[in-house]
This record gives structure tokens, sequence and C-alpha cells, in this order.
């Protein structure tokens, strides 16, 4: 034998790995209808999901949040800006037209 295998062998392997996985899923559904431990840590886990949702969908916001702070001090500085380069160039002009040529 060794790293392969016949088709119905396979297929054979499959249905074994299938069948041991349906009686494992079915025997943790019946455990946890009895056990309690598992219910409650079940309703624990789902609470914490829930929680994470929230704190990820807050995180988002804040972001949004975040970068039109942070667009608006853009455009708050490049307004400065552009206005004290109109400023200088005013007094330039206003300047040439003072001085005697």
């Amino acid at each position: 034998m060794g790293d392969e295998v016949s088709l119905r062998t396979k297929k054979v392997f499959d249905q074994g790995l299938e069948n041991i996985t349906h009686r494992l899923d079915s025997s943790i559904e019946t455990e946890k209808e009895n056990n309690d431990f598992l219910v409650s840590e079940q309703v624990i886990e789902e609470a914490q999901k829930e929680k994470e949702a929230k704190r990820s969908k807050k995180r988002a916001a804040e972001e949004i949040e975040q970068l039109a702070r942070e667009q608006a001090r853009r455009e708050a500085y490049l307004a400065r800006e552009k206005a004290t380069a109109e400023d200088r160039e005013a007094k330039k002009l206003k300047n040439k037209k003072q001085s005697p040529e």
C-alpha cells in the first residue's frame, strides 16, 4: 500500500469518516441538551460574539469619524496655507507699487 488507494477504498474511508463525524456531532448535541454547563457555555459564547460584533461596529464608526476629522483638518490647513500665500502675494504687489522705481 502506500499513499495510493483505489476509488472503492477511498469511498469506504470517506463513508466511515462521515459516519463517525455524524455520531460525534449527534453525541455532542445530546450532551448539550443534558448538560446545563454546556448550554450556559454556549449562551456565554454567543453573548461574547455579540459583544465583539458591537465593538467592531463601534470601532468602524469611530474610524469613519476620525477620518472625517482628519480630512477637515487637512482642508483647514490647506485653506490657511492658501490664504497665507495670497496674503504674501498681495503684500508683494503692494510693496512693488509703493517702492520707487
